[in-house]
């Protein structure tokens, strides 16, 4: 496993922490964990506050095809790839790439880009609906931490079946208490959260060999 930052080329976006945090209610989190159009579509501090394609992707899906060597005719999976933004652009950096989504939202699959209609999935990560080794890669951003513990581990598990040691997975963490506690008046969706050391236990339990990275609330 390695540590190795493949957002890197992705904008910073601006968070309004405290409208976030007062919008914290235990109805709130229920209706964002619903993943469907109020989450992508809806309030900012319910979600993403409009999910639109805007070439912001473009650039990691270059890194993300130069990390993993991916020629075309090769294949890769988005695991919780909401409306395939991310599949579009493997696309289109590399013509001829196999580049497939599964995400958890009906939502997100019925408004995605023309150009992946038809490589989006509609399913769950704790069972992917794969062969093994199927994948010449499998990427996973900010969403197995969406999972408890438990079906985290049975998430990453299944990357690792799909792409032995050719998996990326981002998730939420921190690395001081004050990051904790500005990373707590910012989630909605997250069940499992905790520092590195905790993560790297939880991808060790999964038999993961992958790279890795974490989302910090800054």
């Amino acid at each position: 496993m390695r540590e190795i930052n493949l957002l890197a080329a992705l904008p910073k976006t601006k968070r309004n922490i405290q409208k976030r945090a007062e919008a914290q209610s235990p109805e709130n989190i229920a209706i964002a964990r619903q993943y469907g159009e109020i989450y992508f579509d809806g309030p900012r501090e319910l979600g993403y506050g409009g999910y639109r394609y805007d070439g912001r992707w473009v650039p990691v899906a270059s890194d993300i095809v130069r990390h993993f060597g991916l020629k075309p005719g090769m294949r890769i999976l988005d695991v919780g790839c909401a409306k395939g933004f991310l599949v579009k652009d493997l696309m289109q950096v590399c013509p001829g790439l196999e580049a497939f989504g599964l995400d958890i939202s009906e939502y997100a699959l019925m408004h995605c880009e023309p150009e992946t209609v038809g490589r989006l999935h509609l399913g769950n990560c704790l069972k992917l609906p794969f062969p093994d080794r199927s994948f010449d890669a499998v990427i996973s951003l900010n969403t197995i931490h969406n999972l408890p513990r438990e079906e985290a581990v049975q998430a990453v598990a299944e990357i690792e079946r799909l792409a032995p040691g050719k998996g990326f997975i981002q998730v939420d963490s921190y690395r001081t208490p004050g990051q904790r506690e500005l990373f707590l008046s910012w989630v909605l969706t997250a069940k499992f959260h905790d520092y590195p050391d905790k993560w790297l236990e939880l991808f060790e339990e999964a038999g993961y060999t992958g790279d890795y990275y974490w989302t910090i609330v800054e």
